[in-house]
């Protein structure tokens, strides 16, 4: 093979290996409901909250009302809000259903090969992240201290960590505590 011809091999096959390593990313995961692959991470949001749920979760279906009442307060302020669905079973029509059924808030998202979960680090649901407009996740754990464990929670929630840190981020402020204790069900059951 002469020089030209092994450089325009050389070249085709490198091009080759970059566009399998991104059809193997986009095939992947996350993917919107219809199974097209989908970037959360691209757009101008000023701030993106991912709320890991598990509809047999009855402690995530319980936050829905706080969720929705964060995401309307911080409406209009540059804040995305996703519903990720790591469930690898889970159907369209079902994440549908269960959306409607609590009134969850923003945007679902599947990531049946948790490559979300991963980033966040998440392992309980419900357990929300926060990430800044360059990417960097500021906040990983609960919505509130409501729940204290497992079948023991507070009359009302004395913190509202998820809120206090969609706060900081829009201000311009570091998280105070950029990771607390989620209370819920184990992520790591649906693998």
């Amino acid at each position: 093979m002469n020089l030209p011809h092994f450089r325009r091999a050389r070249n085709v096959l490198a091009l080759s290996v970059v566009c399998g390593v991104a059809v193997a990313a986009a095939a992947s995961g996350p993917f919107d409901l219809s199974g097209k692959p989908i970037d959360p991470f691209q757009g101008k949001a000023r701030a993106r909250v991912f709320l890991f749920v598990r509809s047999d979760c009855p402690i995530s279906n319980q936050y829905a009302p706080e969720v929705r009442r964060i995401a309307k307060e911080f409406a209009n302020r540059g804040v995305e809000f996703w519903v990720v669905v790591p469930d690898k079973t889970a159907t369209k029509a079902a994440i549908i259903k269960h959306m409607k059924a609590y009134g969850f808030p923003g945007q679902a998202i599947r990531d049946p090969n948790q490559v979300l979960v991963k980033r966040a680090k998440a392992t309980i649901s419900p357990e929300a992240a926060v990430f800044n407009a360059a990417g960097k996740e500021v906040y990983r754990g609960r919505i509130d201290n409501l729940y204290v464990n497992i079948g023991l929670e507070r009359r009302a929630a004395t913190t509202h960590d998820l809120e206090a840190a969609i706060s900081a981020v829009l201000a311009g402020r570091p998280v105070k505590q950029p990771v607390t204790k989620a209370v819920g069900c184990w992520l790591a059951d649906l693998d």
